[in-house]
């Protein structure tokens, strides 16, 4: 094993490749690093998308982005893109390389950077095909800290370095800019700090997506009761189940689907009352943000993959379970369809209770 100097680290490369919800997490590792390394210029290979709330949120000094899109085009299309990608990391000259993304891609690019000092999970998530090399010299354990929250997977690179965890969850502040955004839009539409619920029904795959009408449900259920108001937030993408919501809802909904950037997004999941949604990424923004959340998981486990850092539930049907959808494709938690077999009654109740104990809470915050 490399012996480490951590004097030498003034230039880290963070590679994660992957989705906003895993950006949240990891900014918890970039954050102990900054900690620990007074000074360090942290850079982070991530998806175009991200790059700018990276480091519009002090995640990163820098941000190179790929383009997915490319990556997963012709053999001429992944090579270019992998080869301007090398091509600019090269020039950083980076001390340290962390791979989170744990993919055959990353660690051709890791192999290519050739950092001093290179930190990669042993073992790896999937075993390394024929002629495929780990080029990592500091192996990090799968789950770090002996937790086995994803949290700490993105965290056990600190472990591996002898790094102490000052840091344990995601916190990730609004921009003022953004938060003044935030707030005009609640005086457009008429709602209250902290009076509204934000409702994300959107996902990457639809088995993981809560059937609409039962969002429905629980949305006319919890206003009736409570007097709060709703909003409907996710991508461009994710029209489809809001606008099923909005027709199956007797209450009144705000509807901001495809409306916010992601850092607008942020500050307004930091004025809202709760967050209930699917397991995704604006789920992991709002516990960033300080919003108690309430979460619905299908096939992936909210062990693994929880909210943290704030009153949560996180509700999952009884497991195994009998196949309710013929997307089922398992193992895969992307295509799986189990969340469908949350009844709404379960959902309704994890609502009341956020809602109760993190009353005394919101007296402070009005």
């Amino acid at each position: 094993m490399l012996q480490i100097s951590s004097a030498q680290f003034r230039s880290i490369l963070i590679l994660q490749m992957k989705f906003i919800g895993d950006i949240v997490l990891a900014s918890t590792l970039a954050k102990n690093l900054q900690l620990e390394y007074p000074g360090v210029r942290i850079v982070f290979l991530c998806e175009a998308h991200f790059a700018s709330f990276l480091t519009a949120h002090g995640i990163a000094s820098e941000a190179v982005a790929f383009r997915r899109a490319r990556m997963r085009g012709s053999p001429l299309e992944r090579g270019s893109e992998l080869y301007m990608i090398v091509r600019t990391l090269r020039r950083f000259r980076f001390d340290l390389t962390i791979d989170l993304t744990d993919s055959k891609t990353s660690r051709i690019i890791v192999g290519f950077v050739n950092a001093k000092t290179r930190v990669g999970y042993d073992p790896p998530e999937r075993p390394l095909r024929r002629l495929e090399r780990q080029p990592a010299n500091v192996p990090a354990k799968p789950f770090g800290f002996g937790e086995r929250h994803y949290l700490y997977r993105y965290l056990s690179p600190l472990e591996a370095l002898g790094v102490d965890l000052r840091v344990r969850v995601p916190s990730i502040r609004p921009l003022p800019l953004e938060t003044a955004r935030a707030l005009a839009l609640l005086d457009r539409h008429h709602l209250r700090r902290k009076a509204f619920i934000a409702v994300h029904a959107g996902a990457s795959f639809q088995g993981r997506r809560w059937q609409p009408e039962r969002f429905a449900a629980v949305v006319d259920e919890i206003s009736r009761e409570s007097g709060l108001d709703f909003v409907l937030v996710g991508g461009p993408d994710e029209r489809k189940p809001a606008e099923q919501i909005l027709a199956r809802a007797a209450s009144p909904v705000v509807d901001l689907v495809g409306a916010l950037s992601l850092e607008t997004l942020l500050a307004f999941l930091e004025q809202a009352r709760l967050f209930l949604g699917n397991e995704s990424g604006p789920m992991h923004m709002a516990a960033a943000a300080g919003t108690p959340v309430v979460g619905l998981f299908g096939l992936t486990s909210p062990i693994n993959w929880g909210p943290v850092g704030v009153p949560s539930v996180a509700l999952q049907p009884f497991m195994p379970c009998e196949c309710v959808g013929n997307l089922c494709r398992w193992p895969d938690p992307s295509k799986a369809c189990c969340v469908w077999r949350l009844d709404v009654e379960p959902v309704v109740g994890a609502v009341r209770e956020i809602l109760s104990r993190t009353e005394v809470g919101l007296e402070h915050a009005l």
